[in-house]
């Protein structure tokens, strides 16, 4: 299938299931709405489907640590990963039109904190998330990556079960002059080149500032048409928070929601983004079904 062919995303979870009622609270995040009410999971997975959702993401953001606490990740947290790939995936099942379900792979040690990151730690927290999943995923996304080593270390323990590999990194929030960077001050042209060496199947930007994404996209595709590498598709799907600072923690408490990012306001940045050549379009944090419906009727 050509790399062009437009995918819509699903949008962001926690903000949803929050909206909806759904028990909601810091530190546990979407989390707890997987351990006390899965059925609001199975809501708002559909919820996006309606709105013309291609790619529905498993809610396992927060099963994590950093999240859950070490202690019930141990004792429930492939369990609950389970559970978040099994309601993902009964909802594309139930579907007339294919919907694919991806496995998220969330940063293991905390959103935007590549200063925490520990590469002997990797498998203990990633290896209990892709066994409970694997049987229930199309294909693989490790989302909201700050730098290049942790996606890498992913890519190591996956199965050899042939499922796409998606990388999504986060980008710093400050929109300057220089080349687009990572949470890490790495730059993105050399995360785009330390990913061919995993073949990886697509390169996305999620979890920042709408606006500093087009730069990323591209550097990106420059890069990858400098290497001859136009296989590899590219995508973005942007929270709706205020620019977080280097010094922000995801777990503080919960963020605003910018109130100039309506979905006629996201369409027009995405328009941007598929014209620097995302295939790959959707949202995170705080971006609802109203706006992936606004994307499926206009870009799609």
């Amino acid at each position: 299938m050509d790399k062009q062919d437009l995918w819509i995303l699903d949008g962001g979870m926690g903000r949803e299931l929050s909206r909806r009622g759904a028990p909601f609270c810091q530190p546990d995040w979407s989390s707890l709405a997987l351990i006390e009410a899965p059925q609001t999971v199975t809501a708002v997975h559909q919820a996006y489907v309606d709105s013309g959702a291609r790619v529905i993401i498993t809610n396992s953001y927060a099963l994590v640590p950093f999240h859950i606490g070490a202690e019930r990740f141990a004792a429930e947290g492939e369990t609950l990963a389970a559970l978040a790939g099994k309601l993902a995936r009964d909802v594309a099942d139930e579907q007339e039109h294919s919907v694919l379900v991806a496995g998220s792979l969330p940063p293991l040690f905390g959103s935007y904190r590549a200063d925490l990151f520990n590469a002997e730690k990797v498998s203990e927290l990633a290896t209990p998330l892709i066994r409970a999943m694997a049987p229930n995923v199309d294909l693989w996304l490790a989302e909201t990556m700050s730098l290049i080593a942790e996606p890498l270390a992913i890519k190591a323990l996956l199965p050899q079960d042939d499922k796409p590999f998606w990388v999504a990194f986060t980008l710093e929030d400050e929109t300057t002059a220089g080349e687009p960077k990572l949470r890490s001050g790495e730059l993105v042209a050399d995360a785009i080149e330390a990913m061919l060496t995993v073949n990886v199947d697509a390169i996305l930007f999620n979890c920042c500032q709408p606006e500093v994404i087009e730069a990323a996209l591209k550097v990106a595709s420059d890069r990858l048409d400098e290497l001859g590498r136009n296989d590899i598709r590219l995508g973005a799907y942007a929270n709706a928070f205020p620019p977080q600072t280097k010094e922000a923690t995801a777990n503080e408490g919960l963020d605003e929601i910018r109130s100039d990012l309506g979905p006629l306001d996201y369409l027009t940045l995405a328009e941007r983004w598929r014209a620097a050549g995302a295939s790959l379009i959707g949202g995170c944090c705080g971006i609802g079904p109203e706006h992936i419906e606004a994307l499926t009727q206009r870009l799609r």
